[in-house]
């Protein structure tokens, strides 16, 4: 702990205020789960062994209940020291209006732009030249999570991509288990269904709908297979009840369900559990199909306040969640990738390392927060909620998603 302490303030001596005495922050975020919990646990002790204080203001419920929350008290005058948000578009107006705190001066004086990679992370946190927010890691969504247990008392491999796993569901079924796990909540059916479009689409039909916004990609044939295939994975997940993701990576790991379709954060939940990767489950990045990763992740904003000490303590903070010491600790709980390029991750698991060879092979695409509004993502988890748990058929669902992003142009 003392050589941690020496290094962090070693860091922090460099252009920042130092602390003189220490300073309270309230951070917010929606990180409740086992693994979230654990991963940040390791920025409150980094944070609070640099000189300062961090105080905890998770909000349980996730994103999509956090969000306002952070939103209205920041917008209506009761700012907290820190916030969690996606990387994209989710902050951009309270930026616009003012209430955001510019960190550039941070940015330049850690050299954020030669460490932070891919950089369109950085580039999301920027807004007319200004950087407002501290990119913190890169978490990919499309990721399919298999017990292993199940396929060998099976007495069958492991599957080793979506045809596999979707081949396999009869099997599973007949033994008495639930073949794809899924939460009732829409955020979690919009992550299955992008995952499947670039895992059975392909990535270049996710370009050309997400990217080049083409509605006719969208209106056409080889978009409707992916609605057919997300319409049988409907069928997988019918006897999943269950609310939470975590609760639906706990079927996973506890042998109640065969697979989940879940961003690696779920790597959390399975280290807390002791299971061990290639050994206890499987990850297949892109459902096995599709090797790559979408920059999706998670960053801190910083409100504006009225307090001198507690701006610079603010500072303080941005510069410290980009350090190398704290990205590896975090990202190692969190079972996300780094934003730094230039940082020792041999202690990775597998499915961590999977993560890093697609990172650097340069297989990557923005995330959808980062390329539709926050309106667009929140009609398009409406409808995909409204998809999975009902019986709409592939045709109607892929009509509705052409209106819901045709709206967004």
């Amino acid at each position: 702990m003392k050589t941690w302490k020496l290094a962090a303030g070693l860091l922090l001596s460099v252009a920042l205020p130092s602390a003189a005495m220490a300073t309270d922050l309230e951070v917010t975020h929606w990180w409740t789960s086992g693994g979230e919990a654990a991963a940040v646990a390791e920025l409150a002790k980094a944070f609070d062994a640099s000189g300062d204080h961090w105080v905890d203001g998770a909000i349980a419920g996730g994103g999509d209940t956090a969000r306002p929350v952070m939103i209205a008290r920041i917008s209506g005058g009761d700012p907290m020291g820190a916030t969690q948000f996606n990387h994209g578009q989710q902050a951009l107006e309270l930026v616009q209006a003012g209430l955001m705190l510019d960190l550039t001066d941070v940015a330049e004086a850690q050299k954020w732009r030669d460490v932070i990679n891919p950089i369109s992370l950085l580039d999301g946190c920027t807004i007319d030249g200004k950087v407002y927010c501290a990119p913190m890691n890169i978490h990919s969504p499309e990721w399919l999570w298999i017990n292993n247990k199940i396929y060998e008392d099976l007495g069958i491999p492991v599957p080793q991509n979506w045809t596999e796993f979707v081949a396999s569901a009869p099997q599973v079924e007949a033994a008495g288990k639930i073949p794809l796990a899924l939460g009732r909540q829409a955020w979690q059916s919009n992550l299955a269904f992008n995952a499947i479009t670039v895992g059975v689409g392909g990535l270049d039909l996710w370009k050309k709908v997400n990217l080049d916004k083409d509605m006719d990609a969208a209106a056409g044939p080889e978009m409707l297979k992916v609605f057919q295939a997300a319409a049988e994975a409907r069928k997988l997940a019918a006897k999943s009840t269950v609310q939470d993701w975590n609760q639906a990576t706990n079927m996973v790991i506890n042998g109640d369900a065969a697979g989940q379709i879940m961003g690696d954060w779920a790597q959390g939940e399975f280290a807390v559990a002791g299971k061990v990767a290639g050994k206890d489950y499987t990850c297949l990045p892109g459902l096995g199909l599709n090797a790559y990763l979408s920059t999706g992740g998670d960053a801190f904003y910083f409100p504006k306040l009225d307090d001198p000490d507690k701006e610079a303590a603010q500072k303080r903070l941005a510069a410290l969640l980009v350090s190398p010491e704290v990205q590896v600790a975090f990202n190692l709980k969190k079972g996300s990738l780094p934003i730094r390029g230039d940082i020792d991750m041999s202690s990775a698991n597998d499915c961590m390392k999977k993560g890093l060879e697609i990172l650097k092979s340069g297989n990557v695409v923005p995330s959808g927060d980062q390329a539709w509004s926050p309106d667009v993502q929140t009609q398009l988890g409406d409808m995909q909620s409204e998809f999975w748990s009902g019986e709409m058929t592939p045709e109607d669902a892929q009509a509705r998603y052409v209106e819901i992003l045709k709206s967004g142009l």
